[in-house]
């Protein structure tokens, strides 16, 4: 698993987001300092379901009902490369790689195998019926269905790893949420995520593993 992980940094540090230049350090959530890591726009982690302790995932497995996109779901092992999302902004804004996240800001999530975005609608979610969530689109392809509010729980103003977060769908009002029902075809053992309108406890998430960026200062 250690070399799994540090070949992914290695790979993350030497050709991801080449095009916006390479990060000049990383830390891992398996850190002494991990507490209060800033999340900065660029990072790329895990995120944990508080509740069950699955990850939010995704893989080349569409829907058999609603929207038919790429599924989401929640992953009970922590080792998979499948359940990694690069933290993005909006296309809309001035914000760039490094850049701290402040609380209520739109993000995207980018899925990094398949490089779609963390998507919903008001398709209905394949095992409980409330709004699907999946994955969409592609590196010139998104809309506002893949934007997602940022609210930190407590009295945090940045996002950091040791922060409990909701994510709000921008669109459908949706909370990012999972619960214990699991699938039995799609993705056997896997739990369904989806979305929820109501504010629950079991909405709330946690930046678990992952490459964080340092900030990037001001010149």
């Amino acid at each position: 698993m250690a070399m799994g992980f540090f070949g992914l940094a290695l790979f993350l540090l030497l050709a991801f987001d080449s095009d916006q230049g390479s990060p000049s350090s990383a830390s891992a959530s398996s850190s002494p300092s991990a507490l209060d890591v800033e999340v900065t726009y660029g990072t790329v982690l895990k995120l944990m379901h508080e509740k069950t302790k699955v990850r939010l995932h995704s893989h080349d497995v569409p829907y058999g009902t609603g929207s038919g996109q790429q599924s989401v779901t929640g992953f009970p092992n922590v080792d998979d490369s499948n359940s990694y999302w690069v933290v993005r902004p909006t296309p809309d804004t001035s914000a760039k790689q490094g850049d701290t996240i402040p609380n209520g800001a739109i993000i995207r999530l980018q899925h990094m195998r398949t490089r779609k975005w963390l998507h919903s609608h008001l398709h209905a979610s394949p095992i409980s019926g409330n709004l699907e969530v999946s994955c969409f689109g592609g590196e010139s392809e998104s809309d506002t269905g893949d934007y997602w509010r940022l609210i930190i729980e407590g009295s945090g103003k940045t996002w950091k790893q040791d922060q409990r977060i909701r994510l709000q769908h921008v669109d459908t009002g949706g909370y990012l949420h999972s619960h214990n029902k699991k699938y039995t075809r799609i993705a056997g053992g896997q739990q369904e995520v989806c979305g929820l309108r109501e504010k629950r406890a079991d909405n709330v998430w946690l930046a678990a593993e992952g490459v964080y960026l340092p900030i990037t200062e001001s010149s």
